[in-house]
């Protein structure tokens, strides 16, 4: 199967593309075990590839000049009681990265949203495009052997309001966000990454999930510990945050993850996690599953 094949099955699986390039997945099964046929659909091949989603903390490494990487992930959350009547909310996000440089990438990144409302509602469904992040991340520094400094990269952010606000999809503002990445190696088969933050202006939302505040400064940060078990095999625990230029802890975000990525070949990887946070900018309890695939 092509990857043009398999990206035309990825969409109409759900509900994203009507052309029945294949037969259609049952309507009736829940959006991630639909995610998880298409996944199984690929073939499986032998040697390793790297990715780091499903974490959101970033790592320092760019996309090799010329080549192209994507990502495709499905995360499914429960939300806190304060975002009631919407009571779930599903991001399907898409990422294309390209090497401009050695050292220099630029990344998009789509997000679709459907957000599952109680019976109260007028509508118990709302779905649509989010707000589209476009990037720049520089390599400043790689690690190298023998020294205790670790791999630098920085990374600037633009999000334009393509998300429509009457739904709760999009904030309605522009978003300024720059963060640093520090890298290093625990051990020969375990990474620690850093990542801190300030968006200057706008909010951190995606859908219900982040903090939709319209004045001041956001600060972010993110920490992951990544272990590679097989060749094939990593895994991983993750903590990330937000917080307000006031520090009020009740608007903040706090969510923790557990997960990791398989190799399928030198070029697929599938993503997995469990998910879980407190505050009223995190969700209560969630999924993932996804793919990167890189040109």
């Amino acid at each position: 199967m092509s990857w043009k094949r398999f990206f035309s099955y990825f969409l109409i699986t759900h509900g994203l593309q009507s052309a029945p390039m294949f037969p259609r997945v049952p309507r009736h099964l829940p959006r991630l075990i639909r995610l998880l046929i298409v996944l199984i659909c690929v073939p499986v091949l032998a040697t390793t590839a790297r990715s780091q989603i499903p974490f959101y903390t970033d790592d320092a490494d760019t996309t090799p000049k010329g080549k192209f990487h994507i990502e495709v992930y499905d995360e499914h959350d429960v939300l806190q009681k304060s975002a009631y009547p919407t009571k779930r909310q599903n991001t399907l996000v898409f990422t294309f990265n390209y090497g401009l440089t050695k050292k220099l990438e630029f990344g998009v990144n789509a997000p679709l949203i459907t957000l599952s409302n109680s019976r109260i509602a007028i509508s118990r469904s709302v779905s649509g495009q989010g707000d589209v992040q476009f990037g720049l991340k520089y390599r400043l520094r790689d690690e190298r052997e023998g020294s205790r400094l670790p791999a630098f990269s920085a990374v600037f952010y633009i999000e334009a309001p393509t998300g429509n606000t009457q739904k709760e999809l999009g904030s309605g503002l522009t978003d300024y966000w720059v963060y640093g990445i520090a890298q290093k190696s625990v051990t020969k088969t375990t990474k620690l990454r850093l990542n801190g933050g300030i968006l200057f202006s706008g909010n951190s939302s995606t859908g219900l999930i982040g903090i939709r505040t319209e004045r001041g400064h956001i600060y972010t940060g993110n920490a992951s510990l990544v272990r590679d078990f097989t060749n094939r095999l990593s895994l991983g625990i993750e903590l990330f945050g937000a917080v307000t230029g006031n520090l009020k802890l009740d608007r903040g975000q706090l969510t923790a993850q557990a997960g990791g990525h398989y190799a399928v070949n030198d070029k697929l990887t599938l993503t997995f996690a469990v998910l879980g946070g407190r505050f009223a900018a995190s969700p209560r309890g969630g999924v993932h599953l996804g793919f990167s695939y890189d040109f």
